[in-house]
């Protein structure tokens, strides 16, 4: 199909862009990378009546260390984040994620913003920022504030940025000595994932999930029972206790329930390896 009319605005700074997102309201819509919000254009699922083109804000792409902090620029390409350097040594796991996400068109004009703000469950990016306990600065008319993973994913493509809002700046624990894992299950390795897996181990585990909801979601029963003693494969059964995974054309919830806990317990196998 045809995306329906729209203007458009290419924004030379934050602060342009959060002018226009003033000015247009809910009817604004921020382009990024656009491998998330064109194809739902074209569906015509999505109907801005402002595109505004984030892309010539260069000083949004970024990967350097802020304390005990790895600090990513929102406009960071994939490709650019999984070959960094210091991302791959201070957060492996979300380089290696980076690197698996789609395929070497979408890592080479998909950005970590982008693929945060819009906020898919089936997603690789959001559900490692969830495992790595990550925290996002966003900037609006009201100025800037700070947003925990656990607290930005709110539902079905739906966050807890304003209408104003920019993501800016993605905050990652350095973890460079953390037993760490990801693992997903596709059906050809540039589709989405039926279900995935990111696990951190750093003392304690986070363990999140990937299309096991509306959003991405930490698997909380396992966590709390390797908190208290169980072993890899006990916890991993309880992966996807109390979620209510998605019905689709690839599984069913019963399936994903399954493969959540076939992959966790790998994940966490991992986890114990590397540490």
């Amino acid at each position: 199909m045809i995306p329906a009319s729209f203007d458009y605005e290419r924004a030379r700074s934050v602060e342009a862009a959060i002018r226009l997102l003033t000015e247009r309201g809910e009817e604004a819509k921020l382009l990024a990378g656009g491998h998330s919000l064109l194809p739902l254009m074209r569906l015509r699922m999505a109907t801005p009546g402002l595109l505004v083109d984030l892309g010539g804000i260069r000083e949004l792409s970024y990967v350097r260390r802020s304390g005990d902090d790895l600090a990513i620029g929102a406009l960071t390409r994939h490709c650019d984040l999984a070959a960094n350097e210091l991302a791959r040594a201070d957060s492996p796991l979300l380089a290696h994620v980076a690197g698996q996400i789609g395929d070497p068109q979408v890592r080479h004009r998909g950005t970590i913003g982008g693929s945060l703000a819009h906020g898919d469950p089936a997603s690789d990016l959001p559900a490692a920022c969830l495992a790595l306990g990550a925290s996002f600065l966003v900037a609006g008319s009201a100025g800037e504030r700070r947003i925990p993973a656990d607290e930005f994913f709110r539902g079905f493509l739906e966050t807890a940025l304003r209408p104003d809002e920019v993501l800016v700046e993605i905050s990652v624990p350095r973890h460079a000595e953390a037993g760490w894992s990801f693992q997903k299950f596709t059906r050809r390795a540039q589709d989405w994932a039926i279900v995935g897996v990111a696990a951190v181990s750093d003392g304690s585990t986070r363990i999140s999930l990937v299309n096991m909801g509306s959003t991405p979601l930490r698997a909380t029963a396992a966590e709390e029972a390797l908190a208290g003693g169980a072993s890899a494969e006990e916890a991993a059964a309880r992966a996807a206790d109390g979620l209510e995974p998605p019905s689709d054309l690839n599984a069913s919830p019963e399936y994903r329930r399954h493969l959540a806990s076939v992959l966790t317990r790998r994940a966490l196998e991992e986890c114990a390896a590397v540490t």
